[in-house]
């Protein structure tokens, strides 16, 4: 199949018009992220037949992707870039469920369950999308069963993760939840080639909200391990000085 060129999906998902973007959608087969996706059982017909109903979003740093309470269109697969799933709480405060990177798909359960969106999500970069109709997701679930068997392993992990989390913000005090949180951080944007220094400039508010705290608190905890000497801050970079340190502070069981 060859390259085709398309427009975004339907703006009543997007935050800023302006920022549709023509693209060359790579084929679904030509793909390095499928491998990692829920499409890793699909054949190479499959997923050729895929590429024909498949177009390309893209969003700037800080775009919505989707709103918390719209009704799904279709499935968003993650080509490039990284994404923030959140919800806003009762008080009106911001809280991170969990974070999403090339390969991933977001928005799956919605689909799954014919309902509205449980969270908004957030390019927190410069992030490049696949998005597949609603239809074509569906038809995709009724022909093949593997297909079937891999949105369950992630729906599994996903309420896992969900799971953990609820336990830490309940058990765990604001250090422990902070250090935890920069290490997931460290697992999922990597490390720059120092092999310390997280691979990302992530916002104190973004690590607040991930760890179920007020930004306020969140940089006073950061500080006091800083002072520590157990983390470094460069900006709005964090380096790992003493991950053993983290790690037990963390109060990790792995």
């Amino acid at each position: 199949m060859s390259n085709s060129w398309i427009f975004t999906q339907p703006i009543s998902n997007t935050m800023n018009i302006s920022s549709r973007t023509l693209y060359e959608a790579t084929p679904c087969e030509k793909c390095d992220s499928a491998k990692d996706s829920i499409f890793c059982a699909l054949s190479k017909l499959d997923l050729q037949e895929l590429s024909h109903s498949k177009s390309f979003n893209t969003y700037k740093k800080g775009q919505v992707i989707f709103f918390e309470r719209n009704h799904p269109l279709g499935l968003h697969c993650i080509y490039s870039g990284k994404v923030k799933i959140h919800k806003l709480g009762h008080d009106g405060k911001d809280q991170i469920l969990r974070l999403a990177k090339k390969g991933q798909v977001i928005g799956y359960r919605a689909l799954l369950s014919d309902d509205c969106y449980h969270a908004s999500a957030t390019a927190l970069e410069d992030s490049t999308i696949c998005f597949f109709p609603k239809a074509t997701y569906q038809n995709l679930i009724v022909t093949n069963p593997l297909v079937i068997s891999q949105i369950m392993r992630l729906l599994s992990s996903d309420l896992k993760s969900a799971e953990q989390k609820a336990m830490d913000l309940a058990q765990k005090n604001v250090h422990e939840r902070i250090a935890e949180t920069i290490l997931m951080l460290k697992d999922f944007f990597g490390c720059e080639a120092d092999g310390c220094t997280l691979n990302s400039k992530i916002t104190r508010e973004n690590i607040a909200n991930i760890a179920g705290t007020t930004t306020e608190t969140a940089i006073r905890t950061l500080s006091d391990l800083k002072k520590r000497k157990y983390i470094d801050l460069i900006g709005k970079k964090i380096k790992i000085i003493n991950l053993q340190e983290l790690i037990e502070i963390a109060n990790l069981t792995d």
